[in-house]
């Protein structure tokens, strides 16, 4: 063998420590647990409570309840019809929309590192070594299925529109005129920040940018592409904005709509 040859070897390193790290790895996967575990069980309660999702008077929908399809909506909060029966509480009025969302939450490159990490242990941190005897990849079912994210995006790109419609429609004054309150801009903020996690998509700039052999023969592409993979830099702190701007957007609908708090106007 010469000098400058490696042995081959199939096995890994074998060491007695889980991890050489000295710091407190542990933190972020038990933090990023709490917090995605507090977040379904609240988003869960709310979609399927049924009530305090809309305030007539100005117009607040919340995002958990749009578009607002079910028989058992408000007629007025139901802008796209009511074409779907009032079914059992456990089917969420925005029955066309919540499954969507939520499949392309899950399949989210940032969100599979962080659940990957903090509910599978897959691994917990970089340089730890997993509990788990082997690793398939995403190549068998169901992780198989997070191949479709490209299409959910697509599924996301159409209710970011619908949510931009809600957040129009929140500028609406006591008389029926323009008007804005703070619930007007809660809600514009939040489809603000959905529409950075959408745009900031790698499937978007893929989408924007991609498969392009010269930039310089698609230079609107080009400068879309760049502005798409600026924002993709922080397409992680997006997705966790995004999770609590959702909450204060619905929470703040329900404390209205429940009369336990009052809007505050701005004009009108």
């Amino acid at each position: 063998m010469s000098t400058l040859e490696a042995p081959v070897t199939k096995k890994r390193a074998q060491i007695k420590e889980r991890t050489l790290r000295t710091d407190n790895w542990r933190k972020a996967p038990i933090i990023t647990f709490v917090i995605f575990t507090s977040w379904v069980v609240y988003a869960t309660v709310r979609a399927m409570m049924g009530k305090w999702y809309w305030v007539e008077e100005y117009h607040y929908l919340t995002p958990f309840y749009s578009p607002c399809v079910s028989e058992a909506c408000a007629p007025e909060a139901a802008d796209f019809g009511r074409f779907i029966p009032e079914l059992p509480f456990f089917v969420p009025f925005a029955a066309i929309s919540l499954p969507f969302l939520l499949l392309f939450r899950l399949t989210c490159y940032y969100y599979r590192k962080a659940y990957y990490r903090s509910f599978w242990a897959s691994p917990p941190g970089c340089a730890v070594r997993e509990p788990h005897g082997k690793y398939t990849g995403e190549r068998r079912f169901p992780l198989i299925g997070q191949n479709l994210h490209r299409y959910f995006w697509a599924a996301a790109f159409l209710i970011s529109l619908v949510n931009t419609w809600d957040a129009l429609k929140a500028f609406h004054g006591k008389d029926g005129g323009f008007g804005i309150g703070l619930g007007t801009l809660i809600l514009v903020t939040n489809v603000i920040l959905l529409w950075a996690y959408t745009l900031s998509c790698h499937t978007c700039r893929h989408i924007v940018g991609g498969r392009l052999k010269n930039f310089s023969k698609h230079p609107v592409r080009y400068w879309a592409w760049g502005q798409v993979s600026k924002l993709n830099e922080r397409h992680g702190q997006f997705a966790l904005i995004t999770l609590g701007s959702l909450v204060v957007a619905d929470l703040y609908v329900a404390l209205v709509s429940g009369g336990a708090i009052s809007d505050l106007r701005i004009f009108n």
